[in-house]
């Protein structure tokens, strides 16, 4: 096991600005599919443009963006922040340094910008551990765009005995030539079908 020592990766944790768009709403959790579209936005990132419910909340720094879905304590905390439902788009910078101890991302790894334990998604007390990818092979991303899918079984444990206290999958969309990865370990309902409808520019 890594080291138990909670640390944010500091080119992650970067705070984010004030969202592009503010609602008081909460955030729906239908299939983006079946949200009307009056109630959407379009999201664009590095060309590649998503259309999501009025009500996710987005923050942008650097070749990042955090978008919000649900509940979320400190919506413009950086990653590995604890009780907030929401999924990344990472750029260039951010994939450079996307594995264990910062070296650059690949597929056959999970996204883990750190070189310590970082907490469990659920809560900042339990440290999370990753095993074998559950889910593996290519998905499309609008017309002429093909990402490297994968889903990581991930557990949150106990620091003093290892416990496990829950489970999550990290899913991940990486588009290498356009140099984009999505990270979501909420299973953020609509996502794959958003991605999968994706128009680019």
């Amino acid at each position: 096991m890594r080291k138990t020592v909670f640390a944010l990766a500091t080119l992650a944790a970067a705070a984010l600005v004030a969202p592009m768009i503010t609602s008081a709403a909460s955030a729906s959790t239908a299939p983006a599919s079946a949200v009307s579209a009056s109630a959407t936005k379009t999201l664009s990132f590095r060309g590649m443009n998503l259309s999501i419910p009025s009500s996710w909340r987005v923050y942008r720094a650097s070749d990042q963006v955090k978008v919000v879905t649900g509940a979320c304590g400190t919506p413009s905390a950086g990653y590995f922040t604890p009780k907030c439902d929401a999924f990344w788009l990472l750029g260039p910078k951010q994939i450079k340094y996307g594995h264990e101890g910062f070296s650059a991302y690949t597929p056959d790894q999970p996204y883990y910008p750190a070189s310590d334990v970082q907490p469990c998604p659920f809560n900042g007390k339990d440290s999370q551990v990753f095993g074998k990818a559950t889910a593996a092979g290519l998905r499309q991303v609008g017309p002429g765009h093909k990402a490297h899918y994968r889903s990581w079984f991930g557990r949150c444990v106990k620091n003093s005995n290892g416990e496990q206290t829950a489970t999550f999958d990290q899913r991940e969309w990486y588009l290498p030539k356009s140099k984009i990865l999505v990270v979501d370990v909420w299973n953020t309902p609509g996502l794959a079908d958003t991605l999968k409808n994706a128009a680019w520019s």
